[in-house]
């Protein structure tokens, strides 16, 4: 590992919800977790648009309450420019995104 994944790590805290996305044209899937990767719920469906995001935000926003964490890091892989739009809706309220490598994923599930 090098010095910037290391950084990246190190932010995540037992305190910190995790919410992976995975990006897709039309309709995402989000999955609430917490740094040992237990998952929180079901999976989250929801539109490539500005009501889908809000109905994220409100998923988000409810497990952060239940699981009682102090902070929400949204990752995602980039594909394509299907992620631009939510990304840029997270970070305008205020949220941290993290961009995910592809070979991180494809190397993970292979595990």
């Amino acid at each position: 590992m090098n010095y910037t994944q290391n950084r990246k790590i190190s932010q995540i805290t037992p305190s910190t919800l995790i919410i992976g996305i995975d990006i897709a044209k039309d309709k995402h899937v989000a999955r609430a977790q917490d740094i040992r990767g237990f998952e929180f719920g079901k999976r989250l469906h929801f539109e490539n648009r500005i009501k889908g995001y809000q109905k994220l935000l409100d998923w988000a926003e409810n497990h952060q309450k239940q699981q009682a964490k102090d902070r929400v890091v949204f990752g995602m892989e980039p594909t394509g420019h299907y992620w631009l739009n939510l990304a840029y809706f997270l970070t305008a309220k205020g949220y941290e995104v993290v961009l995910v490598n592809p070979m991180h994923v494809k190397n993970k599930q292979r595990a």
